[in-house]
């Protein structure tokens, strides 16, 4: 019984493993993704470099981004030419972990772009790859060219207990949100977070010319990442 059993098993996985098309990998082929994962992979670093709106720019994450997609193209290679090296390859990485913090929103969907060209590239699909990773690239550089003029700012005041009033004085007459005060003797400090229209910071001069103000800072900054 158990010998009909096993034969049974042994016959249907044969049957499924002969029912599975895995392409021979050739040269030609292997050029081709690539090529194609490396060209999508360079659009998507021009993009990223070009129209960057976070914080502060990183050049290693954006060579990440083309290194992703060529390295996804050639695991799909892998997996689509062979049964066994398919299964051991989603072993392997299931098995791997990355604790790396991504700050910022878009470069989460960066990494999915470059990891989704490297798919369609390593897949074969060129066409697809390539006008995809244009198509998306365009629909992004429009988006960013009707990003708002007016840019959030931190704004610290540094000043001695006798600028209080003055410095209250020229806080009623702007909008603002304030996000921290520290008070350290005679010496405070004023965290406050404003907008500034098209980088315009004369605002600054107004603290600059009260009696007791030590030091104006203005840090720009994107709220999703204090708050």
């Amino acid at each position: 019984m158990e010998t009909q059993l096993m034969s049974i098993v042994d016959e249907t996985l044969k049957l499924f493993v002969d029912d599975l098309h895995f392409s021979a990998l050739t040269p030609a082929g292997i050029i081709a993704s690539m090529l194609s994962a490396l060209v999508c992979g360079v659009i998507i670093y021009l993009v990223y470099r070009f129209c960057y709106r976070g914080v502060v720019y990183s050049d290693n994450f954006n060579v990440l981004l083309v290194m992703i997609t060529t390295i996804t193209g050639f695991i799909i290679m892998t997996i689509s030419s062979n049964v066994v090296l398919s299964l051991g390859m989603v072993g392997a990485l299931s098995i791997v972990r990355f604790r790396s913090a991504i700050k910022d929103p878009l470069d989460i969907g960066f990494l999915f772009w470059s990891i989704a060209a490297g798919i369609t590239a390593g897949a074969g699909l060129y066409f697809v790859a390539v006008i995809g990773t244009v198509l998306i690239a365009v629909i992004y550089i429009v988006f960013s060219m009707f990003k708002k003029s007016k840019r959030n700012y931190l704004l610290i005041v540094h000043y001695n207990d006798a600028a209080e009033d003055n410095v209250n004085a020229v806080l009623g007459g702007m909008r603002y949100r304030l996000k921290n005060k520290t008070k350290n003797g005679d010496s405070n400090e004023i965290t406050i977070e404003i907008k500034v229209r098209n980088n315009d910071t004369s605002g600054l001069s107004r603290f600059k010319g009260i009696d007791g103000v030590t030091s104006v800072t203005l840090l720009e900054y994107n709220g999703e990442y204090m708050n």
